[in-house]
């Protein structure tokens, strides 16, 4: 009788059990099987901005998408037109010049990105520097392409900032690559242009290739920097964005990378193997996003204020503390010291309130004593996440 467990004895390959399935995978399967039994469920957990993009946006992509001309493959690149708007945006927001022929590579999503760089860039064994606490998907790509992860801490105390001397104590000679993500997902501190220059130096003198992972710099924040800034940034850097956050369109899979035009062409060699571009009114559509004006933006930060007022509200309730000057989609909070830890503080509120939150050991170890709240929820969905946690904790 054939074992169900391992049909025909097939095995996959090494790489398949260097990871393992994504955390939100896991959870929100568990999440729907509570709802089915009645429970109601508030999450809290995912970043997934819950309003529509611009009404303009969403009627590019309708009246593009009844063309009959635009439903075949695209260019590997993009359209002109849309990495042209990608630099004009980068030019408006945040003063840097790139060139829309040779220094922009529109991406299916900024996630998708972290594959496409890692495997232009990383031979195995090559050494990889992971913030911790950091998105997984750094490590977790890092272990698909078999090369050797270095953490570098981040600590509150240091305002969520990379330790230099710990970096500098590292064997730098082993490592190729370091990914940073300003603002910081998840303890929402913010960069600086001291910070990036720091790092363009440190890149620069180890011959390192820093990666800044840039989405949430509109989001709550008076003012979008970028990487790229500092000059000669581009000969050491590569920056991700993506219309996820700051346009409310995460399910579109739209982003793009910048950096020098050596490094993007590398990087599309690989990226030009896995996938065949981008649906073409999808692409007119970002174009039309990425020209939204100020109010635009102003309006959506005046709807994520009110929800962070509520998040900060239920971090109180929690006897979490918090740093009221985090940016980005999440209030990240450390646990009352009494707690035993993050993950069974969120286990307590989803099965005693319902309500969902990130526990911060998905993060890795410096997050294990913290907790995440997304404001991608109604208010009146956080205000009864609120009111049920009240209720347990009276």
């Amino acid at each position: 009788m054939q074992n169900s467990t391992n049909p025909f004895n097939i095995t996959p390959a090494n790489r398949v059990n260097t990871v393992s399935e994504y955390y939100f995978s896991k959870k929100l399967r568990e999440i729907a099987e509570l709802n089915a039994r009645g429970l109601n469920i508030i999450s809290l957990g995912i970043g997934g901005p819950d309003r529509p993009p611009h009404a303009a946006t969403i009627d590019t992509l309708c009246t593009e998408s009844r063309r009959p001309d635009v439903h075949s493959y695209q260019p590997y690149v993009g359209i002109p037109e849309l990495r042209q708007a990608f630099a004009d945006w980068y030019a408006r927001w945040y003063g840097v010049t790139l060139d829309p022929q040779k220094e922009i590579q529109p991406l299916i999503g900024s996630k998708e990105g972290i594959l496409h760089i890692s495997l232009a860039f990383l031979n195995a064994g090559d050494g990889v520097l992971v913030p911790n606490p950091g998105y997984p998907t750094y490590s977790s790509v890092s272990r698909l392409a078999e090369a050797e992860i270095f953490t570098y801490d981040l600590d509150e105390n240091n305002g969520w900032q990379p330790d230099f001397d710990q970096l500098e104590s590292l064997p730098l000679d082993r490592i190729k690559l370091m990914w940073v993500n300003y603002p910081n997902m998840p303890t929402g501190a913010n960069a600086s242009m001291e910070l990036f220059a720091r790092l363009v130096d440190f890149g620069k003198r180890h011959h390192i290739i820093i990666v800044n992972d840039n989405p949430y710099s509109f989001i709550l924040n008076d003012k979008p920097i970028s990487l790229l800034a500092v000059p000669g940034a581009k000969d050491i850097c590569i920056e991700m964005n993506s219309l996820s956050k700051s346009h409310n369109m995460a399910g579109w899979r739209i982003g793009m990378l910048a950096s020098n035009p050596q490094f993007v062409e590398w990087i599309l060699r690989v990226k030009s193997n896995i996938d065949s571009g981008m649906f073409r009114p999808l692409q007119s559509a970002a174009i039309k996003a990425l020209a939204c004006e100020k109010e635009w933006y102003d309006k959506v930060n005046a709807t994520y204020r009110k929800r962070r007022r509520i998040a900060e509200k239920i971090m109180q309730a929690l006897g979490c503390s918090y740093d009221p000057s985090q940016v980005g989609l999440f209030v990240w909070g450390r646990i009352p010291d009494e707690a035993k830890d993050a993950e069974s503080l969120a286990d307590e509120i989803l099965y005693n309130a319902h309500v969902f939150v990130t526990p911060g050991f998905i993060f890795g170890s410096r997050g294990n004593r913290y907790i995440r709240i997304s404001l991608c929820a109604p208010e009146e969905k956080m205000e009864e996440a609120l009111h049920r946690i009240e209720k347990i904790k009276s």
